[in-house]
């Protein structure tokens, strides 16, 4: 597939109209109710069950999924431009949004059989179930072909043993995709190979939740830990093929890392924007500080690294549409959004001073929220390593 981009003063990143509309329609909706909510939610650490059902009825849960199974059938550049959107003013309603999307939506998709994507996708879409992925386990972060959870075939069932943590949406989910290692041989325990993906409901046996995470940062997204003491899944809930699950969820964090890109492309924007117009606002020494050049060069950085960050982003989501090899794209687009709103941030809080210090205005939580995207789906330094590779790869 092929892709003509309409570049023009009026469209600079050669947006489609169906892209645009998309953007604009969630961009207003943002402003309004995401935008009324982020403080409370953030401060109360609460999930906003409220704006998912708005969300679900807009159509923003289903957004990628194929138009036959209740979804939007959107292409993935819209899908990022809706979390950049949202997260310009609430990054922990972005965050629950794509750890939905990207992380089971999309897994169940791609490899999910026709029997799979019949039970699940039409509820995902809807917003009758919100879904969560588990992957991170208390000994295997960065090393996710480090994974310790168990499962053993008995029967027409799966018996898992186990836990995932800092899992996204993990108590407010219904779905969840969750990898665990289905070959004990120990020529595949020193290896990824072994490992499988299951995708289960909240009621499966033996499955249970753990304490809720309290966090720094993406406050108003929901943590948890998921725990499996024999939990019994049936054998039709293997996700593709038995010990193919590490490939698998390569591939799903590859989509994901431009979702999280696109993320923190939206804080750091916010950052940019709070920091424009306080400094137009703020005044010292008889004149606006926007005048002084320490402040002005404060801001030239955040929106030319803003720039390059989308650049990066959009070219990642356009790869992926294309069919085209985009794993390393990915990884340099989250890599370098992430690190640029974590310096937009910085710069944010240092150009509103002591007040930028306060929960008066947003810019203390831009700051503790953008972190977070240096973190997860892959470290900064994961993204590197990444990068590396496949440098040396010559790919």
């Amino acid at each position: 597939m092929t892709y003509t981009l309409d570049l023009s003063a009026e469209n600079p990143w050669g947006l489609s109209e169906a892209q645009k509309m998309i953007q604009d329609m969630v961009a207003d909706y943002a402003a309004g109710p995401v935008a009324e909510r982020a403080k409370s939610i953030d401060a109360e650490q609460r999930f906003p069950t409220e704006t998912f059902a708005e969300m679900a009825d807009m159509g923003l849960l289903g957004l990628v999924i194929p138009e036959q199974y209740g979804g939007g059938g959107a292409d993935y550049l819209s899908y990022c431009l809706a979390i950049e959107a949202l997260a310009r003013v609430c990054a922990s309603t972005a965050l629950g949004l794509a750890a939905h999307t990207s992380l089971v939506c999309l897994p169940i998709t791609l490899f999910g059989n026709e029997a799979q994507k019949q039970a699940y996708l039409p509820r995902l879409a809807s917003g009758e179930a919100i879904g969560a992925y588990g992957l991170t386990e208390p000994n295997a972060g960065s090393d996710a072909g480090g994974t310790q959870t168990v499962a053993s075939r008995d029967g027409d069932h799966y018996v898992l043993n186990g836990s995932k943590i800092f899992i996204t949406n993990a108590n407010v989910a219904q779905i969840y995709v969750a990898t665990a290692r289905t070959s004990q041989a120990e020529s595949d325990l020193k290896t990824t190979r072994g490992i499988s993906a299951f995708v289960f409901e909240r009621d499966t046996p033996g499955f249970s939740l753990g304490s809720k995470d309290e966090k720094l940062g993406m406050r108003g997204s929901d943590w948890g830990t998921l725990n499996f003491d024999n939990a019994r899944i049936p054998a039709q809930n293997l996700l593709g093929d038995e010990g193919q699950g590490f490939k698998y969820f390569m591939q799903t964090l590859d989509s994901g890392r431009i979702s999280i890109g696109a993320l923190a492309l939206g804080i750091a924007q916010a950052c940019l924007d709070a920091s424009l117009k306080y400094s137009k606002e703020r005044q010292q020494f008889g004149k606006p500080i926007a005048e002084f050049q320490a402040i002005q060069f404060m801001l030239a950085d955040m929106a030319t690294e803003i720039a390059a960050a989308r650049h990066l982003v959009y070219h990642a989501a356009r790869l992926r549409m294309a069919g085209a090899a985009f794993g390393q794209a990915a990884s340099m687009a989250k890599l370098y959004a992430s690190e640029a709103a974590m310096r937009a941030a910085t710069n944010a809080v240092q150009i509103h001073g002591g007040y930028g210090y306060t929960k008066d205005f947003p810019v203390e939580r831009y700051f503790r929220d953008a972190k977070l995207c240096e973190i997860g789906e892959g470290t900064s330094e994961i993204q590197r390593m990444v990068i590396a590779r496949g440098l040396l790869k010559g790919s």
